[in-house]
């Protein structure tokens, strides 16, 4: 594991420390980096890295947010791998990384999401921000639904 700590303030340290995150990204160097974010920010990562051919997006898990890098050395696309987590887990948010200034249009319809790399503070609070408005949506039968502001 890297020897780095990254500080974000106590406002950013999150208590769902039972959310996992998946997190695709064809640099294994990119992988440990955002796997030690995700769990310094009190998440369980669940890496996944992303080869020309033949990854395999794990199945059957219980993921509460996807991290998904745009530029992929792969046979497959971001939105093609887009998709294929939509069919897997429908209704989880996905965050796509990128060192473009904006989110893609071909991939900006299939997440909920974006971040520039390199802005470790900014992706840690949009997965907090992503997470409070999931748990804001599971309520007790005789409360009413709450709504969060989009993102």
């Amino acid at each position: 594991m890297l020897g780095v700590h990254f500080e974000f303030g106590e406002g950013l340290k999150m208590q769902a420390s039972h959310r996992k995150v998946l997190i695709l990204d064809d640099d294994p160097m990119h992988l440990e980096i955002y796997s030690l974010l995700v769990k310094q920010a009190g998440y369980d990562a669940l890496p996944t890295l992303v080869r020309f051919v033949g990854t395999k997006i794990p199945s059957g898990e219980k993921i509460g947010l996807v991290l998904l890098d745009y530029r992929l050395n792969s046979s497959k696309t971001s939105p093609e791998f887009a998709s294929e987590i939509r069919a897997l887990y429908p209704g989880v948010p996905i965050i796509v990384l990128s060192d473009l200034w904006s989110v893609p249009a071909d991939i900006a319809p299939l997440v909920d999401g974006f971040v520039r790399k390199g802005e470790p503070a900014k992706l840690i609070e949009t997965v907090s921000k992503l997470f409070a408005a999931a748990s804001d949506l599971v309520t007790s039968d005789d409360e009413a639904p709450q709504h969060s502001e989009n993102l």
